[in-house]
């Protein structure tokens, strides 16, 4: 039976069930039922504004009535904060109100029982369990940002601090999720409340400088507002128009991003214009291009090609009296309500039509990409999911026509990601508009991709400096990271192998007890842990060794008498130094340096000497391994004299000699004398090498040529 609620409560909550009128009798029913448990089970706790803590759950049903969802969203709404603050289990819930009822409010529920290192890893984690519940039923955001929304709104006892922290949480990740699935209306309050939270004297000045404007420009939006009613009218067009008022947050971020003053922000009113079908709001549009001159680039068609989040509408912008900018939005009716609305506008829709049904299958398919951006790392994935929280997109094609929407800046990367993982893991190059282009190339409107793929491509570390996507940036780390860990495996494995025999133990005598002990003394999971830690510099070798044979007569900080034997093509765990681009024949040594692996440097490397003599424990003799076909980088300066055609002539001498230019840079003598050529050249080893060079020399306006050492390392 419905207990009598609280007195200062009954008034809201005969309000609620009166709105309850479009659900079965039997569905009230068991509202009234969760009401009645939510109300027991919060009956001992208040807000901090002292009121009954039955009054937030049920403004947050309130809320979801409103989107006219169904009993078990509500029932959940009603119960959102019974399994986090009360003794209430998720059990006991399904057996009460069915196991649909019991998972909505566990994808509700904060992690607050776990235990996190802070507070922005507690926030990435429950926001990656909220994800998680969203893919699976989309109302459980949607109640989510109702409570979001009510707790926004009754703020006022808490800490100044607390709240603003809350709110720039809000304007991170709650708002363009209601943006992202077309809850316009949501969207601008969530923003609205926060800016008022964060910047409160702000907000206040701002809202008097808008109610001054408001009477100041009273006059002219009337006669604008006439003047689209009565061109609308005569063209024999029925339309609904109304003016539209930005944001106050809106008018904030325009005045801060273009540091405007209020009074120079001019597109502070707006006009909608909403008919009965498409037809209409292009014939709409034509009329209004007749009215007012349009601002020429500022027109966009989101009927033909909409939103990711499901909006349409025609945007145009127009010269009005006085030079005023006036910006018009026509829409459908249909439009209007999922401009406002979003996925919420169709919850109920029996016979959804194909936009509606278009638009649930792109949230879900939306919801289900960021779930694939997972990582082990809560934090990355945080990040990650924020990126793509603010796309300002751009619309691209597909080959075969497919529309795709990218965020702004977005590159060609990003794009092969977005059609396929594998198909990112495995471009090689692209073709953008039929014309070859670079990966990093910025994709834009209308432009047509098509992607390259080669068996042997795959990921490349510079990628993450320009891609875009979460999704992309999140895969590609995934890629590295699975690569560099079974590299440098294979790497510390060779190493330890090496130390070991070194010291004259040869590794299969050693007990199976030694290598469990010295997993567990180290607190990893397996010997593949162990090796990955010493490939990546994270453990000496020679400590290692010294632990896994328990001889203390060994000392870990004098060099290793060992040889490695490498190619210089293992990989992410054997580098080898930018600074003195060593190659095969040079005579080289290794560093050991935490978190890249194995780093090669030439022995007469100045870059390293006082390292060598500071930790020599790091450092290891290493020799090339003979291996075909691969080509190195290695810079070398040509001084010539200014002579007409001596680059082509030096140019010419490297090909003659099997190599190949990678870039070329020159410095001038002031005097024009002389010239310095710098050339990055591809060779095979120090003989190839040998031999460009002698080519060189031959040219007769050669003065002087070296391999360049030292430099970034």
């Amino acid at each position: 039976m419905d207990p009598a609620p609280p007195s200062c409560v009954e008034p809201a909550y005969r309000v609620f069930l009166d709105s309850l009128d479009y659900l079965p009798t039997a569905d009230v029913t068991r509202i009234q039922a969760a009401y009645a448990f939510a109300a027991k089970a919060h009956a001992h706790q208040k807000r901090m504004s002292g009121e009954p803590y039955i009054t937030h759950p049920l403004a947050v049903a309130g809320a979801v009535v409103e989107w006219r969802m169904d009993a078990d969203a509500i029932c959940a709404a009603l119960m959102h904060d019974v399994l986090e603050d009360t003794g209430t289990t998720k059990h006991e819930l399904a057996e009460k109100f069915g196991k649909e009822v019991a998972e909505l409010v566990d994808g509700l529920s904060k992690l607050d029982k776990m235990e996190f290192a802070s507070y922005q890893e507690a926030q990435a984690e429950n926001f990656r369990k909220m994800l998680m519940a969203m893919a699976r039923d989309l109302r459980v955001v949607l109640i989510k940002l109702a409570d979001r929304q009510h707790n926004l709104q009754t703020m006022s006892a808490m800490r100044a601090d607390k709240r603003a922290r809350i709110a720039r949480e809000t304007l991170e990740i709650y708002a363009p999720i209601a943006l992202r699935l077309g809850l316009n209306k949501l969207y601008r309050e969530l923003q609205d409340l926060s800016f008022s939270l964060i910047h409160p004297h702000r907000a206040q000045v701002l809202s008097k400088a808008l109610n001054a404007a408001r009477g100041n420009r009273k006059e002219l939006l009337t006669r604008i507002l006439d003047g689209i009613r009565d061109k609308l009218m005569h063209a024999g067009l029925r339309a609904e128009v109304f003016g539209r008022e930005k944001s106050l947050y809106s008018i904030f971020r325009k005045m801060k991003d273009k540091h405007l003053s209020f009074s120079q922000v001019l597109d502070i009113y707006g006009f909608r214009v909403v008919v009965d079908n498409v037809p209409t709001c292009y014939l709409a549009l034509g009329a209004l291009h007749s009215l007012f001159k349009p601002v020429p680039g500022k027109f966009k068609d989101y009927i033909a090609i909409p939103k990711a989040n499901g909006y349409q509408s025609l945007h145009t912008t127009l010269i009005g009296p006085y030079g005023t900018p006036v910006e018009v939005q026509i829409r459908t009716r249909e439009m209007h309500n999922v401009a406002q609305e979003g996925v919420a506008a169709h919850w109920l829709y029996k016979d959804m039509d194909e936009s509606s049904a278009d638009l649930q299958i792109k949230t879900h398919k939306w919801l289900q990409s960021l779930l694939e951006m997972q990582t082990s790392d809560s934090s990355e994935f945080f990040e990650n999911v924020k990126i793509d929280l603010f796309p300002d997109e751009v619309y691209v094609f597909t080959p075969k026509g497919k529309i795709l929407a990218m965020p702004r800046g977005a590159t060609v990367v990003d794009f092969a990601y977005a059609v396929h993982t594998d198909v990112g893991h495995h471009c090689s190059a692209a073709r953008v508009n039929h014309e070859l282009a670079p990966l990093r190339s910025e994709l834009r409107n209308g432009d047509l991709v098509e992607i390259i793929t080669s068996p042997q491509a795959s990921p490349n570390p510079v990628w993450l400096t320009y891609v875009k996507t979460g999704r992309a940036r999140s895969k590609i780390r995934h890629f590295l990271r699975t690569m560099q860990n079974e590299e440098s495996a294979r790497l510390g494995e060779r190493l330890l192998r090496q130390e070991l025999l070194s010291l004259g133990v040869v590794p299969i005598s050693i007990p199976a007890e030694a290598w469990d002990s010295l997993v567990k003394a180290g607190g990893q999971k397996s010997m593949e842990d162990v090796y990955t830690e010493i490939g990546l510099g994270k453990r000496l070798p020679s400590v290692v060794a010294r632990r896994l044979l328990a001889r203390e007569d060994l000392s870990a900080d004098s060099p290793s008498n060992m040889t490695l034997a490498i190619h210089g093509t293992e990989g992410m765990a054997i580098q080898l130094a930018r600074c003195c681009q060593p190659i095969p024949g040079d005579p080289i040594i290794g560093s050991i340096r935490k978190g890249s692996g194995l780093i090669i440097h030439t022995h007469d490397c100045p870059t390293i000497r006082k390292s060598r003599s500071a930790e020599p424990q790091k450092w290891i003799d290493v020799e090339w391994e003979p291996e075909e076909g691969k080509l190195f980088d290695i810079r070398i300066n040509v001084e010539v004299k200014n002579a007409r055609g001596v680059l082509a002539q030096v140019a010419s001498a490297i090909a003659e000699a099997g190599s190949n230019i990678e870039h070329v840079a020159m410095d001038t003598d002031p005097e024009r004398l002389y010239n310095t050529l710098r050339f990055t050249v591809q060779v095979a080893h120090r003989n190839h090498l040998a031999a460009v060079m002698r080519g060189i020399r031959h040219i007769p306006e050669v003065i002087r040529i070296a391999r360049e050492r030292g430099g970034e390392a």
